[in-house]
């Protein structure tokens, strides 16, 4: 049975069963999971018990081990007797090396049943039990315990990484308090439809990309944006699904379906950022595929070569030294700290609001020497103003009228303005036929009068004339024509981001050597903003093939990594052809966040120089482990093959470098950028 919690308008509760009342509270969770709600007493009390049994039950195998084998060395070496010897000495030795040897034996046996001989667990396992056959029992011990250690350090170390993670998915809304018949009452989010009015009190989350119907209201975003200051939202604006409502009891219409929200998208590119590999970590894989199978066949080497060159030779000595081999040359340490950096630098990133779809491109990233930007939206804040109507021929609320019929059926920025400056008192007004006319505005029939209204490319196409003086205003106007006559124009305003001008200044600090705008603005008013912001170079009154076109230039040249960053649907193509694109999250069209291979959810533009640090700093942590790894184990396999280094080196080796790396890797999770 599904329960279900009924309010009235003002949030209060009108009823509920006695186990309900438990999670009325702001903050309490609802467990709705697999299609149905599961609301017990003492969740979070049991969930605790068993995660801590868990935990014990992850590291008791380690700790006997460690136990028995400390009491054995005990025996071996300081108490005197005559009775832990021999089949008694071996069976003790035996049973310690069983609870942390056992699964790596299984493991092994896994991988050969699919045709993989040359893995890590084999190796460990020949290594081990090949110190057995020699009486090195200790050591047999040892190399398997600590190589146990190094695992669950491995494990504790990706469960770290994954924390920013975890807690994103955590953001994920549980219930949506839904009007119906006067009442609201909860469901899932996945069941609400488009138009549908929700509820929100203080303390929840929003459950879908929403509509703000009350006032207005504070939240917090961090969780989607990585910004800790609250924001304010007032009425007829944007909430996105994930923001907590921080103020009072707030009345929302849905304008996505949760499946299609900002948060939705955001959980899927996070959980999917991990299968797209950096070319780094592609390689290390495809070299420890080679490297393996090499150094167990020099280790074989090891064992027969000095039979026939060695006056000397004792088969025990050269084994020993053989196994010492195997065990340095385990590439775990590569293999696991390598991933680990970059899904480290993955979730820095997400802590800063930047979503990487792969590790591929946060490599990528460090390589970036130009950065192609669009202006609307991404350099300027995209919420424009009226300023002013000029026209000789209508009253200038009557154009504003007939324009913002015609522009509703819009949703550019600019579209939005004009409708906001209307009122929404367009009664009188009905547009039909309307038609988008790509880069240059809108045409349609209003009043059973046919109206044009953009930029003047579009008046141009038309061929109907318009005041020339118009073409020296440097500010951004919509002219409007009726029945093929100009009939006047509209002044809109524009903002620039307040970290606009430290974007660019920072994206020259971190290696940027070139950073252009294109824009499908006046080139007066985009090489105004350029100048304002520090740009190099610009590029305006361009259409979108016309940014694909300057994109497809700049790519001419082999030496330049280009970084597009846009946030309009026009973007899409030109985000595809760029060798990275960084799309504006939180006020971005869905084309953008789709076909763009970062994301930045503050939408500002001094990110992008963020997510090139980021990079840089996971880049330098990769290198340093390969450099740690690479060296450490060359010395100790000569000094291995040497018969200078024994079985506890080899251990430091592998496990000690595993460890260094992993702790080096888990850094830039602490790193300020």
């Amino acid at each position: 049975m599904q329960h279900q919690h009924i309010y009235n308008k003002d949030g209060k509760q009108l009823c509920c069963t006695e186990e309900e009342k438990i999670y009325t509270n702001a903050g309490a969770k609802s467990l709705i999971e697999e299609g149905h709600n599961n609301h017990e007493k003492g969740d979070n009390h049991n969930h605790s018990q068993e995660e801590s049994y868990s935990i014990w039950q992850q590291y008791q195998p380690a700790i006997i081990s460690f136990i028995m084998l400390l009491v054995g060395i005990t025996f071996d070496n300081y108490i005197i007797q005559d009775y832990f010897t021999g089949y008694m000495r071996l069976a003790w030795y035996v049973v310690a090396y069983m609870p942390v040897g056992f699964p790596v034996i299984n493991e092994a046996f896994e991988t050969l049943k699919k045709g993989d001989f040359f893995t890590e667990f084999t190796l460990m396992v020949l290594a081990t039990v090949g110190a057995f056959s020699i009486g090195e029992y200790p050591e047999g011990v040892a190399v398997m315990l600590f190589y146990a250690i190094g695992e669950l350090f491995q494990s504790a170390a990706v469960n770290r990484a994954k924390s920013n993670i975890k807690a994103l998915l955590d953001v994920r809304p549980n219930i949506a308090n839904i009007l119906r018949g006067g009442i609201f009452e909860a469901i899932k989010p996945e069941d609400v439809e488009i138009g549908d009015t929700i509820q929100v009190r203080s303390g929840e989350k929003v459950p879908l990309d929403s509509q703000m119907l009350s006032g207005k209201s504070s939240f917090n975003t961090a969780a989607l944006t990585g910004e800790s200051k609250p924001k304010t939202i007032s009425k007829d604006e944007i909430v996105l699904a994930g923001m907590l409502n921080l103020d009072k009891v707030i009345e929302l219409k849905v304008i996505k379906k949760f499946a299609d929200s900002s948060l939705a998208r955001i959980l899927d590119m996070v959980q999917n950022a991990t299968a797209r590999k950096a070319q780094t970590e592609l390689l290390i894989r495809r070299f420890a595929k080679i490297y393996t199978p090499i150094v167990f066949f020099l280790a074989l080497a090891l064992v027969g070569i000095p039979y026939f060159v060695v006056g000397n030779y004792v088969f025990s000595e050269w084994l020993y030294r053989a196994l010492v081999f195997l065990v340095i040359s385990c590439p775990c340490a590569l293999v696991i700290s390598i991933p680990l950096g970059y899904f480290g630098g993955i979730g820095a990133a997400s802590r800063h609001g930047i979503l990487f779809k792969g590790s591929n491109y946060l490599e990528l990233m460090t390589k970036i020497n130009t950065v192609v930007m669009d202006k609307t939206g991404t350099l300027t804040e995209g919420v424009f103003e009226v300023q002013e109507v000029v026209s000789s021929v209508l009253e200038k609320m009557e154009l504003v009228k007939i324009l913002a019929a015609l522009e509703r059926q819009s949703t550019h920025p600019i579209a939005k303005a004009i409708a906001e400056y209307a009122k929404n008192d367009t009664s009188q007004y009905q547009a039909s036929e309307v038609e988008e006319i790509s880069g240059h505005g809108l045409k349609g029939i209003v009043n059973g009068k046919t109206a044009l209204a953009g930029n003047t490319k579009l008046l141009q196409k038309f061929n109907i004339p318009y005041d020339p003086t118009i073409d020296d205003i440097v500010e951004t106007i919509v002219v409007i024509a009726i029945d093929n006559q100009y009939v006047g124009y509209v002044l809109i305003a524009d903002k620039i981001k307040e970290d606009a001008v430290i974007a660019i200044k920072e994206m020259h600090q971190n290696g940027i050597k070139q950073t252009i705008m294109l824009s499908g603005d006046k080139n007066a008013i985009t090489q105004k903003i350029a100048k304002l912001i520090g740009i190099d170079t610009a590029f305006g009154d361009l259409l979108p093939e016309g940014k694909v076109q300057k994109l497809e230039a700049l790519k001419q040249d082999k030496t330049k990594v280009i970084a597009f960053v846009g946030d309009g649907i026009n973007d899409a193509p030109v985000l595809a052809l760029s060798d990275v694109g960084i799309a504006m999250g939180a006020m971005g069209s869905d084309a953008a966040i789709e076909t763009a291979n970062v994301v930045i959810q503050t939408d500002q533009p001094s990110k992008i120089a963020t997510a090139i640090k980021i990079g840089k700093a996971t880049k330098n942590i990769v290198i340093q482990n390969i450099i740690l790894a690479f060296a450490v184990k060359f010395i100790v396999l000569i000094l291995g093959a040497g018969g200078l280094a024994t079985m506890w080196e080899a251990v430091f080796a592998d496990v000690g470098v595993a460890l260094l790396a992993i702790l080096n890797a888990v850094r830039i999770q602490r790193m300020n950028f």
